[in-house]
């Protein structure tokens, strides 16, 4: 049923408001997520195309967990949401690399594995690469943004060699900096852990085994899910939010709002808010987007050799992220194989997903009538590149779907298309109203399992500690 005035409203349905929503329905409180578009998931979501599904955003969960180690990221929040391991049905990766001219990096759940990889291939940086492992800071040190930095400072501290120090932020920075050719060192920390010290998995059937378990637990303890509902204004008086219109008119409110649209962007929904503000936040948006396709192929790539789960590519000794002057950047880029991991069972169908750096500005300055036709020839320029470290999979598709940066800003609403949100993390989650709350990219962590933990933590600190404290 619907009310007209909620404990907490929740703006958008991705993983760390549906992971917020949860925390809060299980402790009776009455919570409405408002979701604009049809489908749940926000930046890791899927479609239908046929009867096939694909995965937006999703290559594979990274801070994997064994199910007997409590204090792991991805196990204490299932703890926290009361979700069981094995609903979220997570098979490990096989093995994944980072691929440079003459150099290769592999990587497995085994942070060991790793270490020797490097060692390997960069003999004099072994001893330093070792204490480097060693000098991160733990989880329950991270997270709050109390340890500033440079990445590349830091890895130079212990590193010599400039290949190196480039194929560790490789990996990295493509899934979780939101900052050109560096990245926060707290920020890079957490994403280090998650990919190195825990790694790679994935639900058999794809992200949407994630969402429906988010769901299913949601709605069961009574939270309320508005799909297709927008919000058009946030109306505040003085400092705080007093209600919320949709943009289908109606008017609802709610003692705290929690906005996973992203600071500027939720600013943006603030009238009230004054023009210095939201274009200071505008200013500070992010700039970091990309373009993905997706291959269907008659076979499954390790059938024709490719066995490798996530490649990591570059095409010269020296790596640059940053938003192109084209269209798409394809001397670089991720290659996903979905059926690479180690299921049970074999998945029936092979698929090779390629992502390259991209300019929002380009795309969006593109007539519509010219748009089919240069993501046409942007796939074809990443997968000439993509081919160079793989099995040339060409001869083998059979279907292709392509999205652009554009598509990212239609179904997230994240200004520029940023996947990563803006470089500067709010870890409070604060905003200018005291009773709205950020979760999500903007506030800090990245990835499925980062969102889920931001949203866990946004409801704990700004809600809940809240109530038990006027008891």
């Amino acid at each position: 049923m619907n009310h007209s005035h909620y404990d907490v409203l929740i703006i958008g349905a991705g993983m760390s408001g549906l992971a917020a929503g949860i925390r809060l329905a299980y402790y009776g409180k009455r919570v409405c997520i408002v979701e604009k578009h049809a489908m749940p998931g926000g930046l890791n979501s899927f479609y239908r195309i046929g009867k096939r599904d694909f995965d937006v955003g999703l290559h594979a969960m990274t801070n994997y967990a064994p199910k007997g180690d409590k204090h792991w990221p991805l196990n204490k929040l299932l703890r926290q949401l009361r979700i069981k391991p094995d609903e979220f049905d997570l098979s490990p990766q096989r093995e994944s690399d980072v691929r440079f001219p003459g150099k290769r990096i592999r990587f497995n759940n085994s942070l060991d594995f790793f270490i020797a990889s490097v060692a390997e291939q960069f003999p004099a940086q072994a001893d330093g690469f070792r204490r480097l492992t060693e000098a991160i800071p733990s989880y329950d040190k991270l997270g709050m943004g109390t340890l500033p930095g440079s990445a590349r400072k830091f890895l130079g501290d212990y590193l010599s060699d400039p290949v190196l120090i480039d194929m560790l932020m490789c990996p990295v920075m493509y899934y979780g900096s939101a900052t050109p050719d560096d990245m926060d060192f707290e920020q890079f920390c957490i994403m280090f852990r998650s990919l190195f010290f825990e790694g790679f998995a994935r639900p058999r059937v794809g992200v949407r085994q994630i969402i429906s378990t988010l769901i299913k637990k949601y709605k069961a303890n009574q939270g309320e899910l508005r799909m297709q509902t927008g919000v058009a204004s946030l109306n505040a008086s003085t400092q705080r939010i007093d209600s919320i219109t949709l943009e289908n008119g109606t008017t609802i409110s709610a003692d705290t709002i929690i906005s996973s649209a992203g600071l500027a962007e939720t600013l943006l929904l603030c009238p009230n808010a004054t023009d210095a503000a939201r274009n200071d936040a505008a200013s500070k948006a992010g700039i970091m987007t990309f373009m993905e396709s997706i291959s269907v192929l008659d076979t499954l790539p390790e059938h024709f050799g490719h066995t490798a789960t996530i490649t990591f590519f570059n095409n010269s000794d020296r790596f640059t992220y940053r938003p192109p002057t084209d269209f798409i950047d394809p001397n670089s880029g991720v290659i996903c194989c979905p059926s690479n991991f180690q299921y049970a069972t074999p998945l029936d169908e092979g698929m090779v997903r390629v992502t390259s750096m991209a300019s929002f500005e380009r795309w969006n300055s593109l007539p519509q009538s010219e748009y089919r036709a240069k993501k046409d020839e942007c796939y074809q320029r990443s997968i000439s590149e993509a081919v160079k470290f793989m099995p040339d999979f060409r001869p083998h598709t059979t279907f292709i779907d392509t999205f652009s940066p554009l598509t990212v800003k239609r179904f997230t609403g994240h200004l520029n298309g940023a996947v990563y949100g803006a470089p500067n993390k709010l870890p409070t989650g604060a905003t200018p109203y005291e009773n709205l709350f950020l979760c999500g990219t903007d506030q800090g962590f990245l990835g499925i399992v980062g969102a889920m933990v931001s949203g866990i933590a946004m409801a704990n600190a700004h809600v809940l500690a809240k109530s038990a404290a006027a008891m």
